[in-house]
């Protein structure tokens, strides 16, 4: 049964991210398994944010899934329990200038690399959504739709989720006329309504191709907010 969902076989209903990937790993000798994962990949603006966390053997963690398909304000809450309940949780961050110096991929692969390094417990084994970080020397196991498969995984996305989420709170304090506090640096109508307005700030991704677009000339904004450093964040 292994990489598949398991099911309510009452109902038919699938049940969520399980155990058995980390159970698996432990069955072949293997104590410490992380699960990583990432947020913002797909935004226009902001960070990627990775995280990893180790859980412990046999742990239940009821309502943890795939970030996506959690609320934001259980998210906030099954934070805390992953906080206080795991062996390990650490986060790392590429900025959006490392997100176009390298690609996406690579600055995710970076943002990984950052938070495994973090975890004060180090890790053994690692489960990662869907990404293979092929110059760690730790055996991994890349697992498609892994959010929604492993347990480990599906916690890493909520504290990746969350971190990132706070981050782009911030910025929307130092950035408001983008409302970032909406939309969080996703491709939104409103953001991209925005974007055309009053054209890229400092931490827009200037290699994204709205971004990329108007930098070209076809909004004919002002280019003073990207030469400015990027404002303070309260």
């Amino acid at each position: 049964m292994s990489g598949a969902l398991s099911t309510d076989a009452s109902r038919g209903h699938i049940v969520g991210p399980t155990d058995e990937f980390e159970l698996e790993a432990r069955r072949r000798g293997y104590r410490w398994i992380a699960g990583l994962d990432e947020a913002g990949r797909g935004p226009l603006a902001g960070p990627v944010v990775a995280a990893a966390v180790i859980l412990p053997t046999r742990c239940r963690l009821a309502g943890v899934d795939d970030s996506k398909q959690v609320s934001e304000p259980e998210r906030a809450r099954l934070y805390e329990v992953i906080v206080q309940r795991a062996r390990g949780v650490a986060v790392g961050v590429a900025t959006e200038q490392e997100i176009d110096h390298l690609n996406i991929l690579e600055a995710t692969r970076l943002a990984m690399c950052r938070a495994l390094a973090s975890l004060t417990l180090q890790a053994d084994y690692l489960l990662i959504d869907a990404v293979t970080l092929p110059d760690l020397a730790i055996p991994s196991r890349s697992i498609i739709k892994g959010d929604t498969l492993s347990i480990s995984i599906a916690a890493a996305s909520i504290v990746a989720k969350v971190t990132r989420d706070r981050m782009m709170v911030a910025y929307h304090r130092a950035y408001p006329e983008y409302n970032f506090l909406s939309h969080k640096g996703y491709g939104t109508e409103e953001h991209l309504l925005r974007l055309t307005q009053h054209g890229p700030c400092a931490i827009h991704r200037r290699t994204f191709a709205p971004v990329a677009q108007l930098l070209c000339g076809d909004g004919g904004f002002s280019r003073t907010g990207l030469d400015e450093a990027p404002r303070t964040i309260p």
